[in-house]
């Protein structure tokens, strides 16, 4: 039997106002589990307005994550700037629809998303948050070269504290 993972092609493509529907699917209690639960219609729909305007705004980049040859869009990846730590960096964050999950796609969005990010040569590190019971997100990091750097607590959704472990990407050196 062939092994699936191999065959599997995706593509990151900017992020449109088409894909509000997209961002529909992914708010769900499971895709949101570890990140404070679903957000409100109006939370949701600002969301979607500033993944449509963050590219433009020159302030990191949001994609919708698409399997080929199908099209059919499966997940999102961005990274925008923040400030951590005294410094401006990027951090980046994920969301692959369930039934997608397991499959190698979100390693291989997250390698796109590195690639866009390092093209622009605007900050050096990249950082990832994820939640420290979220051994699937932790894996990533580890399987794209991020290196752990601590754990540490994090305010998300505002108003919550999170334990979560600060993956650090050195956007500077080559890719593997």
């Amino acid at each position: 039997m062939p092994d699936e993972t191999n065959s599997l092609q995706v593509r990151i493509e900017p992020w449109a106002g088409a894909d509000l529907d997209l961002l529909y699917r992914l708010n769900t209690p499971e895709m949101l589990e570890h990140l404070g639960g679903p957000e409100t219609e109006e939370q949701l729909l600002a969301r979607h307005k500033r993944y449509v305007e963050i590219g433009p705004k020159g302030t990191g980049r949001m994609f919708g994550i698409v399997l080929l040859p199908s099209l059919e869009a499966v997940g999102n990846i961005g990274y925008w700037e923040r400030n951590w730590q005294g410094a401006t960096v990027y951090e980046t964050g994920w969301g692959i629809l369930p039934a997608y999950q397991g499959k190698g796609i979100a390693t291989m969005a997250a390698a796109a998303a590195m690639a866009s990010a390092r093209a622009e040569r605007k900050h050096r590190y990249m950082h990832a948050f994820p939640s420290v019971d979220n051994p699937a997100s932790n894996a990533i990091c580890r399987k794209l070269g991020f290196q752990f750097v601590a754990e540490c607590s994090f305010e998300y959704p505002p108003g919550s504290i999170m334990r979560c472990n600060d993956w650090r990407l050195d956007l500077g050196e080559s890719e593997a």
